[in-house]
């Protein structure tokens, strides 16, 4: 969720240089039904890589969608993921941001940002660019983007509107895919940083007034659903009181105090083709977790 602290995060050497056109390429076993797709904000790739590697072979996840990798491509630790068998493609340019894609069964295609992705700097003296939040990858079949939606800071935050910009460009460009080819199977995951419904948090009154929550994001979040993409997940993990991310302050994930932020939007021919899905709280416990837990679906494979 935030674009702040790391708990633990400490220096750990990279595995080589992941360029997200030319990603390492393990060989890619036969597809296997069901597809399992997952997406995780790992708030730190560097801090979290133990446990997202132990949680990819104990969770036999095909491809994984990873946010707030923190990182830059050359600090990615490749090794350990080429190791289980799964290719790597990753944006980032620094300690801040970054999004990747790991897939046991191909890593086609690579894209790194959007068509008219706004871009951002917050400096006067330092000009705009395109921050990385947003990388796709076609993965056995799907077109997966794994996104990091920008925070926002607050209502009166210049961060706010750019946001609210990027999420309608990138409702702009979703609407395009799906005119180019409406059977296409496309996963829009990542952290979205928004809580479209009053049961996506723990008390509306403690969040009355900040972001993540105000209206003008909740249409930007609907106007994207609105273009046929429909989040699988819910139907399978209903709340209230279910969440995917909880703070590390205030013990806010003891307490359930969280927010479900964190969705996998689906084109109607990837919708079609979940047979489950869940929020796997269990990896927000213990030593050196992220503030978020994974979300995963499976797909039949047709």
């Amino acid at each position: 969720m935030p674009d702040g602290t790391v708990e633990g995060d400490g220096p750990v050497d990279g595995d080589g240089p992941v360029d997200g056109g030319d990603p390492l390429r393990p060989a890619a076993p036969p597809l296997r039904s069901p597809l399992r797709l997952a997406t995780w904000n790992v708030n730190s790739i560097r801090s979290r890589l133990p446990r997202v590697v132990d949680w990819l072979a104990r969770a036999d996840v095909d491809v994984l969608a990873m946010q707030e990798t923190k990182c830059s491509d050359s600090q990615f630790p490749t090794l350990p993921f080429f190791e289980l068998g799964y290719e790597v493609a990753h944006a980032g340019f620094n300690q801040w941001n970054g999004v990747a894609i790991a897939s046991r069964v191909g890593l086609d295609d690579v894209q790194i940002g959007f068509d008219g992705q706004p871009t951002w700097s917050g400096k006067a003296d330092v000009a705009a660019t395109a921050e990385a939040r947003a990388l796709a990858a076609t993965c056995g079949g799907v077109r997966l983007w794994s996104l990091y939606v920008p925070n926002g800071r607050s209502l009166g935050d210049p961060h706010y509107t750019y946001k609210l910009d990027w999420l309608a460009a990138l409702r702009d460009s979703a609407a395009g895919w799906l005119r180019d080819d409406p059977a296409a199977a496309i996963a829009l995951a990542g952290d979205w940083n928004i809580a479209p419904q009053d049961d996506d948090v723990w008390s509306m009154e403690f969040f009355t007034g900040a972001t993540h929550v105000s209206a003008p994001e909740r249409r930007a979040f609907n106007a994207i659903v609105e273009t046929q993409f429909t989040d699988v997940v819910r139907p399978f993990a209903p709340g209230p009181g279910v969440y995917t991310y909880w703070d590390y302050t205030q013990l806010r994930f003891p307490k359930r105090q969280g927010m479900r932020i964190d969705f996998i939007l689906g084109s109607p021919a990837l919708a079609d083709r979940v047979t489950d899905a869940q929020i796997v709280r269990e990896e927000r416990k213990g030593k050196g977790a992220s503030d978020h837990a994974p979300v995963l679906i499976d797909l039949r494979i047709d």
